[in-house]
């Protein structure tokens, strides 16, 4: 073959070399890039999905987890968080979030709200913590279970009765019947007061009662609130009595003339004051005011028979046949039959009974079982 017609087949062929040859090449090129886009597309997806997932997982873990938790320690602490601090938002009250106002009657007040339910607001406070703080602190512990109205607390006195007299410095039971408690469960009151919620058993409360005595000073009656801090006689009971809601306390000692009231304090397991579950119901305590040392009425002068200035057959001032004041029949001072100026039996002018014009009341006010000038019976230490 001629050299001039060879060379056109050889350029020909380098052509064709050069578009196909060259396509293919690209077109690997084209693959790798492809391949290194794959390789990118993966590694973003596999970070991006991997992120995801990360975070999903973690998410639906730490819910499943937490509310696994959660379970686990509500039942093995009774309710309880097990060093929880989260607030579970199934446990948020949405009526913390509302001041009532919208549905509140005349003169009523509006709610403090908050929409976590007050879980923080003790901060910057004195914190209770389990103490009993004299200066007064904040405490965060929730109120806890709510009997139903049918389990209702209620107590009534049955030792001293109102208005019973007893005698002086003799031994004084206190006795308390009680409905719906499961009494005999008594806290460390120095270091767990408040530190706990209100539980139920069988739907009734658990925890104990209180008496506490305080002096009425002359007055079995007094106008005046009295000092709260100032108590003749103070007991807890921790135990359950005779298991049917009778409960007791004893004061050896008894108690100096006076008058007093005697009042029950029902507490949860804790010292808190027992929470019920409506606002219209009766009282879960009781108080009954008796004397000590008298015969009755304000202690400071016999009613009805006493000897000096007793109503009815007293011998100085009495009624009805007294010898000095008395009305009807008296000596000296008597009305229809006295002798000198009584009204109708008595000696000296007394109407009816009192002691030189007292109607049964005693000379100045005081009868044998007053004071005279002791001194005032001191405050006793508190009994826990």
């Amino acid at each position: 073959m001629r050299f001039s017609t060879l060379m056109p087949i050889l350029l020909a062929a380098g052509v064709a070399q050069a578009q196909f040859g060259g396509g293919n090449n690209g077109g690997n090129n084209n693959n790798g890039q492809n391949g290194q886009n794959g390789q990118n597309n993966g590694q973003n997806n596999g970070q991006n999905n991997g992120q995801n997932n990360g975070q999903n997982n973690g998410q639906n873990n730490g819910q499943n987890n937490g509310q696994n938790n959660g379970g686990n320690n509500n039942n093995n602490n009774n309710g309880g968080n097990n060093n929880n601090l989260a607030l579970n938002p199934a446990n948020v009250q949405d009526a913390s979030k509302n001041d009532g106002l919208a549905q509140a009657e005349q003169g009523q007040a509006a709610s403090a709200t908050d929409g976590a339910n007050f879980i923080n607001f003790c901060t910057g406070k004195t914190l209770t913590n389990g103490l009993q703080v004299k200066g007064g602190s904040c405490n965060g512990i929730p109120m806890g279970d709510i009997p139903s109205t049918q389990n209702m607390v209620s107590a009534i006195m049955i030792n001293p009765k109102n208005g019973d007299n007893i005698q002086a410095n003799q031994a004084i039971n206190f006795q308390v019947q009680i409905a719906n408690l499961v009494a005999g469960t008594f806290t460390n009151p120095d270091i767990t007061y408040y530190a706990a919620p209100q539980s139920l058993q069988g739907g009734k409360v658990i925890g104990h009662t209180h008496f506490t005595v305080q002096d009425l000073g002359n007055n079995i009656n007094p106008t005046q609130p009295l000092d709260a801090q100032k108590f003749a006689f103070f007991k807890g009971v921790n135990d359950a009595g005779n298991g049917n809601g009778l409960l007791s306390a004893n004061l050896a000692d008894g108690l100096p003339a006076g008058n007093y009231r005697v009042c029950t304090m029902t507490s949860a397991a804790n010292h808190q004051f027992v929470t019920m579950p409506v606002a219209q119901r009766g009282a879960q305590d009781d108080c009954v005011r008796f004397t000590v040392g008298g015969n009755g009425g304000n202690n400071n002068g016999g009613n009805q028979n006493g000897q000096q200035n007793g109503q009815q057959g007293g011998q100085q001032n009495g009624q009805q046949g007294g010898q000095q004041n008395g009305q009807q029949g008296g000596q000296q001072n008597g009305q229809q039959g006295g002798q000198q100026n009584g009204q109708q039996g008595g000696q000296q002018g007394g109407q009816q009974g009192g002691q030189q014009g007292g109607q049964g009341g005693g000379r100045r006010g005081r009868g044998r079982f007053g004071r005279f000038g002791r001194k005032r019976f001191a405050t006793r230490d508190f009994i826990a």
